[in-house]
């Protein structure tokens, strides 16, 4: 069973984002929360939000079913680039600069580790 959980127009550079999903990629849910907990960037804190999301779409997802929390595996992060906000800063000589605030939406998908044992990958 897959869930995914997103979010859109957080205020976090994709750049910085996607150093942070890389180092959960393919991790089980313990694996990716105790990373993300002792990574010290901003975007680790709002990605283990989206990760919290996501397994408890997963759980609602279920449905009665058992589904142990421990089997789930993180197999998408995708950071895209969202909308760039932009504001002036006063310059020297009358002059104005562009100050680019980038944004970004995060996805972010969990799926039951049966399912991903099923499909045959070899590491």
């Amino acid at each position: 069973m897959e869930a995914i959980a997103k979010a859109r127009f957080v205020k976090v550079p994709p750049r910085k984002a996607r150093y942070i999903a890389d180092l959960i990629r393919g991790k089980t849910v313990n694996q990716a929360l105790s990373v993300l907990m002792t990574v010290p960037r901003n975007s680790s804190r709002i990605i283990e939000k989206i990760l919290d999301s996501a397994v408890a779409n997963a759980i609602h997802k279920a449905e009665g079913e058992r589904l142990d929390v421990d089997e789930l595996v993180v197999t998408n992060v995708i950071v895209n680039e969202g909308p760039t906000i932009m504001r002036w800063r006063p310059r020297a000589r009358g002059r104005a600069t562009k100050i680019r605030h980038r944004t970004s939406h995060i996805t972010v998908t969990v799926v039951n580790n049966d399912e991903t044992a099923g499909q045959g990958r070899e590491e």
